[in-house]
């Protein structure tokens, strides 16, 4: 069928508009709040990045964040926009001050996008400056101006307002996870030495920069095996130390105060600097992965005018450093290199605690070869695309936005992982599907990973055995029924991940499938249930008894019934490490042989559950 083409086939998207059609382009993925790089953070972090922004400039030691419900605000105490030229900042593309280098340096944001997209997205927008004695106020809905205030006077202090609700219509039933919004603040405070954030009350503030952060971060990783060496040269710092229970390598890297997830070149250059150092001052050409390995480290550098590889600015595309022209690799190697050699020299006992680990690390490797080649010629027998994994068609093209939206659903037995195959989008979903229980891995070496043809074939699936940077999807969802023996698998495979890959699960990859277990319907309406309350609720607004199905496992959920289950409706519970507690901790209590201590646990929190009940009924 031809289609006509022509003058009234062309048309200009307004800024808003274009911005409302393509989101992905501005702020990644969308989400619903259960990830940590879901749209709605993206938000709040492009609002804060322009306070943080007045202070780099030497304006404003106090942020003071809100959120309330679904309605987001920001006060910052910097010189305030502009007077004239509020409504331009925040409504006209490629408006701001981040163009003259002079007046913001080493800024986050540099394409005068940030704020607008965060307008065009909420269903409300309020912009506030506070200035030499006046205030200005506009307000949006959806991009629209709906305030354009005449300039008042004002007592306040001087600084910006600004706040916003993210638009349903665009993010759907979102939530905001409180976890992921402090893990985001905290950040910020240790890369900015003397700024106070306030949080709905609570401060945050940190006094030695990317060395607090790394203290607060080691802890799921156990002890480490030297005391942490910290780097602050010029526009850089590092801080680093080796972990003692730790497979892979971690980095929390930054880049002008934003967290580059992805690393980039000022990552890729400390990694080789560490490699090279190491190398030289033990005069030995040690393998680069025995040296890496198990490796724990937070980096930043401050850059003018970077290059990102994508507007969300998760991973430096930069080569040089400018106005200089030095190359970012030179620059990060010069500094590494000088204080690390000279910190070996003066500190023995750590050299020799890095050469013990190293040594350590190559006898592991050298152990391990053996089986590696063994587990993957398994997985050839095993024809693992065609029997345990649907994959998905993402992998097949290099669309960065769709990969960000990837999901291996891990499911037990033939009719559930038969209902989502049918049911899934081929083109972001895959499935892998386990026969029966995963063993309890609990306290056994890594070499089970290879051994054990199940955690063999699933590590091979998400390709991780070299590095989470490999990580074919991005959300790792764990989908089994809602009964006890789903609940055993769940937490087989939770003991899985935290005990060989804790990395995945701290990097906020890994989810639990929330399914419902009630259908209530009528002729005219279904309702799907998630719990007793909500079954309540659909008998009430249904009323003259509706039919109730219990659904006691996944695989009696239609494939036309799952669909809405795991679309844009999928309700995902974030797996989320608590600072405060040790990955080790954790499995000892859950998976360890203190069975008293977990059967008194489980009979005091069937007791809360039971209070909680009687004061609903109540």
């Amino acid at each position: 069928m031809s289609v006509d083409y022509t003058d009234d086939s062309i048309r200009s998207l307004d800024w808003k508009e274009h911005i409302r059609m393509r989101p992905g382009m501005y702020i990644g993925k969308l989400g619903d709040g259960s990830s940590h790089d879901d749209g709605i953070y993206v938000l709040i972090k492009e609002v804060i990045d322009n306070s943080i922004d007045e202070y780099v400039m030497g304006h404003g030691k106090i942020i003071e964040v809100s959120v309330n419900e679904k309605q987001v605000t920001i006060r910052d105490y910097g010189r305030g926009m502009p007077l004239g030229k509020v409504n331009e900042c925040v409504s006209k593309i490629n408006t701001g001050a981040k163009y003259d280098s002079k007046v913001f340096k080493k800024a986050v944001g540099l394409n005068g996008v940030g704020s607008k997209a965060v307008n065009a997205l909420s269903s409300y927008f309020k912009a506030q400056s506070f200035r030499e004695g006046k205030t200005k106020l506009v307000e949006y809905e959806r991009g629209v101006s709906t305030t354009d205030a005449p300039l008042a006077d004002s007592n306040e202090k001087e600084g910006t307002l600004v706040s916003f609700i993210p638009d349903s219509d665009i993010f759907g039933n979102y939530h905001f996870l409180f976890e992921y919004i402090e893990e985001m603040l905290w950040n910020y405070v240790f890369l900015n030495n003397g700024l106070t954030i306030v949080f709905n009350g609570q401060k945050f503030f940190a006094k030695n920069g990317l060395l607090d952060l790394l203290e607060r971060n080691i802890n799921g990783n156990g002890p480490v095996l030297y005391p942490i060496i910290h780097i602050k040269e010029g526009d850089f710092e590092c801080a680093f130390s080796h972990s003692s229970r730790s497979y892979s390598e971690e980095y929390f890297s930054f880049v002008n105060g934003q967290h580059t997830t992805s690393g980039g070149t000022h990552q890729n250059a400390f990694r080789e600097a560490i490699v090279k150092t190491i190398r030289e001052f033990f005069n030995k050409d040690f393998e680069t992965s025995d040296i890496r390995s198990s490796i724990i480290a937070a980096i930043s550098i401050k850059i003018q005018e970077p290059v990102f590889e994508s507007q969300t600015k998760t991973k430096l595309g930069s080569q040089h450093i400018e106005p200089n022209g030095q190359s970012v690799r030179n620059y990060v190697n010069d500094i590494v290199k000088r204080n690390l050699d000279n910190y070996l020299h003066i500190n023995s006992e750590t050299a020799e605690a890095i050469h013990r680990k190293i040594l350590q690390s190559e006898k592991e490797r050298k152990d391990m070869a053996g089986i590696k080649k063994l587990a993957r010629e398994s997985i050839k027998k095993a024809s693992l695309h065609n029997k345990k994994l649907r994959d998905c068609r993402v992998h097949f093209n290099t669309n960065k936005e769709e990969r960000l939206n990837t999901t291996l659903f891990i499911t037990e037995g033939d009719s559930a992982s038969g209902s989502i195959t049918k049911s899934r989008d081929v083109r972001t979903q895959a499935v892998f599907s386990l026969k029966g229980k995963p063993l309890n891995s609990y306290g056994l070496s890594k070499k089970i990973v290879y051994q054990n043809e199940e955690f063999n074939l699933l590590q091979a699936a998400l390709n991780i055995d070299e590095s989470l940077e490999n990580l074919r999807y991005n959300n790792v969802v764990v989908a089994t029924d809602a009964d006890v023996d789903g609940m055993h698998i769940r937490l087989l495979l939770l003991t899985f991940f935290l005990q060989f890959y804790p990395d995945l699960v701290k990097a906020g990859h890994l989810y639990i499938l929330q399914t419902p277990l009630f259908r209530v319907r009528n002729k005219k309406e279904t309702i799907y249930c998630y719990n007793e309350e909500e079954r309540v609720q659909a008998i009430r607004k249904l009323k003259s008894n509706p039919e109730i199905t219990r659904f006691k496992g996944l695989g009696e959920i239609s494939p036309g019934e799952f669909k809405y289950f795991i679309g844009s409706n999928m309700r995902l519970d974030p797996v989320i490490l608590r600072r405060e507690s040790s990955v080790a901790e954790t499995l000892s209590f859950y998976m360890g042989k203190n069975t008293p201590d977990r059967q008194r646990f489980i009979i005091d929190n069937l007791r809360i559950e039971e209070d909680l009940a009687v004061e609903k009924v109540a």
